[in-house]
């Protein structure tokens, strides 16, 4: 039997669906923290070096309050849209590839030939193709999908409030338009790419810089595209939690309106007032979280803070 060019793709989308549906309560609970929900108040607690601070709930206890709210079904809201988003993402993205081609190079030649052999010349040009290919691919995979995953965020950003607007997907596409218009549906994207496209630049040229200058060993060079990644998104983290914020802002919703969060007329003005409220980086500590600065909490919780 000849086994189709498409099967890795969808064997790859059908691997990443189980890991979504395992982590989507987890993901769930950390959009909330990010758009500033936080329905359980702090508690006086000490850092590891001994200085008095409030404790916010980790990500797990976070999890079980949606459950005791919402139930457990409670916990995957927005999974529909989001598995849908990454499928077309998915596919935009292995479709784009393949409209690059290497020109003089067969393909077959720049998948299997060893790097080590090809002239310098040759190799630097072949990496900027490879950076070339990826970063259009992924760029495309945002753009055709993020109007569903504005989708995803609004429809778990209704738990703030506890809001039904968004109740399916095509429902869902409806409403946005109905709400903002088209441009409802790219709420969010510029800093979005931004993040993408900064982390992209990051680890393809400290990569090719560590590999080049610092790492002989090829065996440790296979770790280093893995650590650049990581810490590149620690980085361009706060690009989105900025894009997250601007997907619920002012889209009817409590989670996106006044008192919950203010109404912003673009991206920069949210990042200026996350910003000086120390809070571009909420949701990147998903264990010990501290309560920094002025995080919008429930009337319920204030008192129960008192």
């Amino acid at each position: 039997m000849i086994r189709s060019r498409d099967d890795p793709l969808w064997s790859n989308i059908a691997i990443r669906m189980v890991m979504n549906t395992v982590s989507h309560p987890i993901e769930y609970a950390k959009v909330l923290i990010q758009i500033g929900h936080e329905p359980i108040p702090p508690r006086p607690t000490v850092r590891l070096f001994g200085q008095p601070a409030l404790s916010l709930p980790n990500i797990f206890s976070y999890v079980k309050y949606i459950k005791s709210v919402d139930g457990f079904t409670g916990c995957y809201r927005g999974f529909a849209p989001k598995l849908c988003s990454y499928t077309l993402s998915a596919v935009a993205v292995e479709k784009t590839r393949e409209c690059f081609t290497f020109t003089n190079v067969p393909d077959s030649q720049v998948d299997d030939e060893d790097d080590e052999n090809l002239p310098k010349n040759e190799r630097r040009w072949r990496c900027i193709k490879e950076f070339l290919k990826e970063f259009f691919s992924r760029i495309v995979g945002i753009i055709v999908s993020h109007p569903l995953d504005v989708i995803t965020l609004r429809m778990m950003a209704q738990f703030v409030g506890g809001e039904t607007k968004y109740t399916g997907i095509f429902k869902s596409f409806i409403q946005i338009y109905k709400d903002n218009g088209i441009v409802g549906y790219y709420a969010g994207l510029v800093p979005r790419l931004i993040a993408t496209a900064s982390t992209m630049v990051l680890v393809a040229t400290s990569s090719y810089a560590i590999n080049k200058y610092i790492i002989r060993d090829r065996e440790l060079r296979a770790y280093t595209t893995s650590t650049m990644t990581f810490l590149a998104t620690t980085v361009t983290y706060p690009f989105l939690v900025v894009s997250h914020c601007m997907a619920v802002n002012n889209c009817g919703l409590a989670a996106g309106l006044p008192p919950q969060m203010p109404i912003y007329e673009n991206w920069l003005e949210c990042w200026s007032h996350l910003s000086s409220r120390n809070q571009l980086k909420r949701g990147s500590s998903l264990l010990w979280r501290y309560y920094t600065g002025p995080i919008p909490i429930d009337k319920g919780s204030m008192l129960r803070m008192q």
